[in-house]
Formats: C-alpha cells, structure tokens, sequence
C-alpha cells in the first residue's frame, strides 16, 4: 500500500474508503508498537511521506491522537514528534458477576486499569437490591476513574450465553440477578453491554495476557466450584450451536459412580475435579489445609464446595513433600482424563489449567497433569498453569470491552 488508493475485494476503493482504512492501520500499529513518528508509520505501512501527513492530521483532529514527545536528539535538524493513541479519549469497565460478589474495573482506550472495587453478596438479599448496588458500583468505580461515561461494558456470567440473542440461559440455574444486571446496566450507564461466559472471558486474558499467548489454538480448563472449558482455535474464540462449547462437566468418564445427565453433571468430569471432589479426594489422604496434616478437615470441611478449601488444600499438599504427592498424583490423573479426551476431539496442542484448582496447583500440577496426558494421549500438548490469576474473568471482560470500543473507534475491519 503507497498510497491513498487500495484494494478491497479485487476493487480499487475510492478515495475515502482508502483513508479508512489506512487511518485503521495507522491506529492499530499505534496501539500496538507506538507511540511512533511520522517516519516510523510510513516505514510501517508504506504509505507515502504525504499521505502518513494527511493521515496523522486527520487522527489528531478526532481527538485519538496526540504528539506525546519528541525523538531526534542524537540526530540533525529539528526534532521528530512522537505520537500516540489518546488512551482517556474512552473508557470501557469490565465485571465478573460471581453468586456471591460483582467485581468492577475501570479502565482506559488501551486497556490501563484506572479504577478497581468488588462488591460481597449475601445469598438471601433482594434481586432488586443487588442489582441496584451492582449498577451503583460500576457507576462509583467510573467515577473514580474520571470517566464521563463508559464507551462499553463486558460482563462475565457464569452459565450459558445464547448466541442468538447474547442473553444469559435463563434455565442455568443461576440467582435470577445475573439475567437481570445486564439490561440495567446498559439503561442506567447507556452503554453497550457485550455478555459473554466467564470461562470464555479467562482465555481471553491467558491468550492476550498469560499463559497462551504464544497459540493460536488452545484450550482452557477451568477447575473450581464448577468445571468447564473454552475452545480457541485459530485465534477464535468458539462459542458452539448452543453457547455450549467447553461444558466438560458433563463429559461421561471413567471413575464416577454413574453417568451425568441433562439436568445435571453429577455422573461426569464435574464429579471427579470439582472443589468439592478436590477436598474429599484430599480427605482421603489425610490431609488438611491448616498444615498438610493427618485427618480433620480442609477449611469448611472436606466435601464441601467450597473453591477456596480446595486451593488451601492443594497448596497445603505442595508444602507437604513426599506426603503431598500420592494426592497430587491422583489429581493430576483426573484431571488428565478430561484433557486426553479434549486432546482426542480438538487437538489443541495446549491445554491451560485455570481456576482455583489449576491457579493453586501451578507448575507442579500442570507437569504431573502433562506427563499422564502423554502417557494417554499419542497427540503432542503441552499442559500449563494458568498465569492471569484470580482476576483472569475481569481482564477478559475489560479487553473484551476494549475490543468492542476500539473497533467502533478505529474503524471496522
């Protein structure tokens, strides 16, 4: 491209189509490798010294571009300016709804945190109620951000979203107020609301941010409270007929005392890696949360479903040494049988383990769960640790939102 004229669809576009476009270039390349100089952005997209002229003018005067410094000291003659994107020019939240809390992050254009905050839930308040606190946070959190209004909205759930109409399944089971919070969000902040599944939101971040950054094609298995997955192949993120893709709680294995069912996922994969199978497993072992020890209980009591219990377990095990490992291998089995079967239909290449469970077992886990899967599996995959963290959910609702506004900034593709 070396000039304003290009090809679109074997058709040379017209004069303002082509100023689209390269204005789209110049920005992305801005976001992505700037601030930058003239002369940087016409090496970078071979556009003439006149047309990059035009094109930095023309950005500049809708405010989503700025001169942030001046480069050229070693060099003769004047300085050359540096420009960059206007990082305050919008600014997107994301939020994790959980059943018990609503996290809210504020951040910039670019995706900078600028403002954070959660909010606890008790199971027995009004639905009314906590959505009405649920949209005074966000709204608390904005303006502590100094934000005059949010550009978008991304909002992890878990449960199924229908691709059809981007609404929550209203037959998950889930506290009425999830369905409910993204409609008021989007009357009370006018704001666009993008809902999205909250396993899906943590890949997001491990292929933007963490772990996964490197493929194209991987999945993420999520170990907690509940189990489930996302599918991403070829940089896409799979969503399914249904919004199901990843619901690997329901998938039939050996080592269960029975088969799972449309209602429920008690018979599957669920059974043998959720928390609370993580506890009674350890149970079993005699270990507890408090110190790796002998008997007792793993904080609320082994055999509840309670995700934190699990990953004070887990981490109890790794200080535990050689007493550790007889649970940690069994574990690792368990989880193994559910990534050789993802292995056997998807051929990702690499499986992340996320979650409390996986966030808790790290490095250790991840190489005992990959050397099983090896031993299943003649497919080559690399298993590792989630590295996002806890907050992988609110990072994936904040890039998705970030995705959203610059897209309808920039330009469309």
């Amino acid at each position: 491209m070396t000039s304003t004229s290009a090809s679109v669809a074997g058709r040379t576009a017209s004069p303002s189509t082509a100023r689209a476009i390269n204005d789209r270039l110049a920005l992305q390349l801005l976001k992505d490798k700037g601030p930058l100089t003239a002369g940087q952005l016409k090496s970078l997209t071979g556009l003439s010294r006149p047309t990059i002229a035009d094109l930095v003018e023309r950005l500049r005067q809708t405010g989503l571009v700025a001169v942030v410094g001046e480069t050229g000291a070693e060099r003769r003659g004047p300085n050359a300016r540096v420009y960059g994107i206007v990082a305050d020019s919008a600014h997107v939240a994301g939020v994790d709804v959980r059943t018990d809390s609503v996290a809210v992050c504020v951040a910039d254009l670019l995706g900078r945190t600028l403002a954070e905050e959660s909010l606890p839930v008790a199971p027995d308040t009004d639905p009314a109620r906590t959505v009405a606190a649920a949209v005074a946070l966000v709204e608390r959190v904005a303006e502590r951000a100094g934000a005059v209004r949010l550009h978008h909205i991304g909002i992890g759930v878990p449960g199924l979203i229908d691709p059809a109409t981007g609404e929550l399944n209203a037959t998950s089971g889930l506290p009425s107020w999830h369905r409910e919070l993204a409609t008021a969000l989007h009357g009370g902040l006018a704001a666009p609301v993008l809902l999205e599944n909250e396993v899906n939101l943590a890949a997001v971040a491990e292929q933007r941010l963490g772990a996964a950054r490197d493929r194209d094609t991987f999945v993420l298995l999520w170990l907690g409270h509940g189990v489930g997955a996302a599918v991403v192949l070829d940089r896409m993120l799979r969503r399914g007929a249904s919004g199901g893709t990843g619901e690997i709680g329901f998938l039939p294995v050996p080592g269960t005392s029975g088969l799972p069912s449309a209602t429920g996922c008690d018979g599957g994969f669920h059974s043998l890696v959720c928390s609370a199978a993580v506890c009674e497993l350890a149970k079993e072992h005699g270990l507890t949360a408090a110190a790796g020890g002998a008997g007792g209980e793993a904080r609320r009591g082994a055999g509840t479903e309670d995700a934190g219990a699990a990953e004070a377990v887990i981490r109890a095990a790794l200080g535990a040494g050689e007493r550790g490992e007889p649970f940690l291998d069994e574990l690792a089995a368990r989880i193994a049988v559910g990534v050789a079967a993802i292995c056997a239909v998807l051929d990702p290449g690499c499986a992340v383990l996320g979650g409390e469970v996986g966030r808790a077992g790290g490095d250790a886990l991840a190489r005992r769960v990959a050397e099983r899967v090896a031993r299943l599996s003649p497919l080559r995959t690399r298993v590792c640790a989630g590295a996002v963290g806890g907050g992988g959910v609110l990072r994936g609702a904040v890039l998705t939102a970030m995705d959203a506004a610059q897209n309808e900034l920039f330009g469309a593709a």
